[in-house]
Parts: C-alpha cells; structure tokens; sequence
C-alpha cells in the first residue's frame, strides 16, 4: 500500500515550518522545534522497517515526501535528508541480507540522529577518497583525525557516520567507514566549530567538525574497502541514496517556486500571454522531475541493472535537479516582480536556498564526466 504524503505531511503542519523557516534563516538557527514534530510523526524511521519499529516506507515514498516538506522548508529537509541517507543506505543493506548497519535501524527508531561526515575541503574524490587519517587500534576500533565540512545537524546528531583513510594496516591503504558518537565531543577528540554563515540553507547549521583522535568503537566500524571507485554495496549504497534523495529537495524547491509564481500570475493577469508562456515553461521543467527520481528510486529498489550507467544516472538526476530548481527559482522571480527582490520574500529565501545545490556531490563536472564515460567510455590513459 503506497502512503499518500498528505497523510504523514499534512497542510497545516507544512504551514507551521513554513513559518519558522524564514525565522531561522534570518537568524541563522536550527529548526529544533520541526525537528521535534518530525520525530513526533516518526519521520526518522520512515525507512526502518516495522519489525524494527519503524514506517517501513519505501525510498520512492520519502523521495516524495522529501520533495513535500522541502516546499515548506527547504533548509529542515536538508537537514533531515542527512540522517535520511543513513537509514536509507542500511534499509537497502537489510533488504539484501547485509545487517552491517541495522544498529542505524534500530537507533532511528529509537530517536537517534545519524549525520553525514563526509565531505572535506579539497577532496574531489569525496566517498572514493579522504585525507582524514583512520588509525586502527588493537581492539578492533577507529580513531578519526581531520577536519569534516558541511557537517549538517551539527546541533543535534548522536552519531556521526564518516571515513577515513588507513594507511597503516598490512593490506592498506583502505577507506574505513565507521560511526563516531556525541559522546567523544565531551571528551574533546569532536570540536565543533560556530561557523556555519551562509548566503541560504541557513537552518541546516552544516558546521565544521574538527576530529582529534575521535574514536569510533569496533561494533561501529562497518567496512574497510580499497580507495576509488568500486562496487561494495555499502559505498553504491551511499551514493546512490544521497543523490536520490539531493535531487528530491530541490525538486520540491522548484515546486514550491512554480506555486508562488502561479499565485503572482493570478494576481497580476492571469490571462497574459507572456505569464502564462513563463508560468508553462516552468511546469514543463519542473514536470519532468519527480517521475525521473520515483524511477530510479524503483529501479534502485528491484535491482535493475543499469551496468556502469548506474553512476551517471544519479549524478544526473542531481545535476538536473538542482539546474532545474535554480532555473524555475529565476523564472518565478521574474513572474512574481520587484516584491521578490525584498529580504522578507518567500522566493527571495528559496532563490539563496537553491543556491547551495552546486556544492553538493556530484558537482557539474563530476556529475558530466560520469556521462561522458558512460556514454564514450573512459579517458584514455597516455602511454
């Protein structure tokens, strides 16, 4: 039984973020208080299966109800989105019998919040790579040393889901992925630096994580794989369940735009040739999304095999997505007229929103050059 996004996102709790999303933005602060009606619906567990107690939704399910919530506030469901990945990655897992991560299953439906270290600054390779150092302990345990961007949720996780580079090991270099928790902040090896001020996605406080030592227990070290690209499901896993649910945000940004645009054009004239042509253009183009991110999200979960097109395929529903939005943002600007330029204009917070799109993996370049070895091959290397 597919559950209608109405159901779990109703109107009037939408209105309510709505309203504090352009509070939190103005004055940079977390959306503590959606936060709490979100675990009070069990949107953290959507993807944890009942069994486990969660909703036992399926990845195309919270695809749409990320787009949902991201017309209300797009920064509270980036934020979440993060956490989101986590549990997506280990529902996929689960399904295929791999139980590496059903302690993020269990947590989220017990109310824990998982967050998505990843990105550093100047690492292009991004899941393929790290120059964060994973030292291996006698035990079986991590200690993480480097520095996180974009740690998103920096307020509130309880465990921080990152990787690291061994290169100590007899069969190193691996890329060791493992799960720190709130607990090494209060023992000083987790600083969390007070620097996230952003042009948009204010809400989301991504701050920098400085990690000194910070130990990941051996039950929380989930896998060890060689660096650069190969197929562990759990590094597919990741990549695949983040890009699906990135391109869902900001498909629900242009949404929203296209809304506010539609009002503009009712309260203008509705029967203008040139706003109906601007107002059909951005349908057409935003029309195209949400049918392309419910299909691989489909494919993803009936495991059609999409070969070495898998890759480009994600990065590409991401890439368009966030093009898309910032275009349908541009247009509804123009529709709506002088008012939008104000800082207290709903399009004016969405049009800084959409901006962060680009600095999310996959970027432009990494998202075309995926296509072009899908599609011509891979570069040659000079002999």
């Amino acid at each position: 039984m597919v559950t209608e996004p109405e159901t779990i996102l109703p109107p009037d709790l939408l209105e309510r973020f709505r309203e504090r999303a352009s509070a939190h933005d103005r004055e940079n602060t977390f959306p503590a208080a959606d936060l709490d009606e979100l675990r009070g619906i069990g949107y953290l567990a959507l993807l944890v299966p009942e069994a486990l107690g969660g909703r036992g939704l399926s990845l195309a399910e919270v695809a749409l109800l990320q787009q949902r919530l991201a017309t209300a506030a797009p920064a509270t469901a980036l934020a979440i989105n993060m956490h989101l990945v986590w549990t997506g990655v280990a529902r996929q897992l689960s399904d295929r019998g791999i139980d590496d991560l059903r302690f993020v299953l269990e947590g989220a439906a017990a109310g824990e919040v998982f967050a998505f270290g990843i990105s550093e600054a100047g690492n292009d390779l991004v899941l393929f790579g790290s120059d964060t150092a994973a030292e291996p302990r006698p035990d079986g345990a991590y200690a993480f040393t480097g520095t996180k961007i974009f740690t998103t949720l920096s307020p509130v996780w309880t465990q921080l889901g990152l990787h690291g580079l061994d290169t100590r090991s007899a069969d190193g270099p691996r890329i060791v992925y493992a799960f720190v928790p709130r607990d090494e902040e209060a023992a000083g090896r987790v600083r969390i630096r007070d620097d996230w001020d952003t042009l948009g996605m204010r809400a989301t406080q991504s701050r920098t994580t400085e990690l000194h030592g910070a130990v990941a227990p051996p039950e929380r070290v989930v896998r060890r794989v060689a660096p650069g690209p190969q197929p562990d499901p759990l590094v597919f896993g990741i990549f695949s369940v983040f890009e699906l649910l990135i391109a869902s945000v900001y498909t629900g940004i242009a949404r929203r735009a296209l809304d506010l645009a539609v009002l503009a054009a009712a309260r203008k004239d509705s029967q203008n040739p040139r706003l109906r042509w601007q107002v059909a253009d951005m349908a057409i183009a935003y029309d195209a999304m949400p049918p392309q991110i419910d299909a691989l999200c489909r494919d993803l979960a009936h495991d059609v095999d999409h070969g070495g097109r898998w890759f480009s395929l994600l990065s590409g529903v991401k890439h368009r997505a966030v093009t898309t939005a910032k275009a349908v943002v541009d247009e509804a600007l123009i529709v709506a007229g002088g008012s939008s330029f104000f800082a207290r204009s709903e399009l004016s917070r969405l049009y800084r929103d959409v901006a962060a799109g680009v600095f999310h993996p996959s970027d432009p370049e990494s998202a075309h050059s995926a296509a072009a070895t899908a599609w011509l091959g891979p570069l040659e290397t000079p002999s």
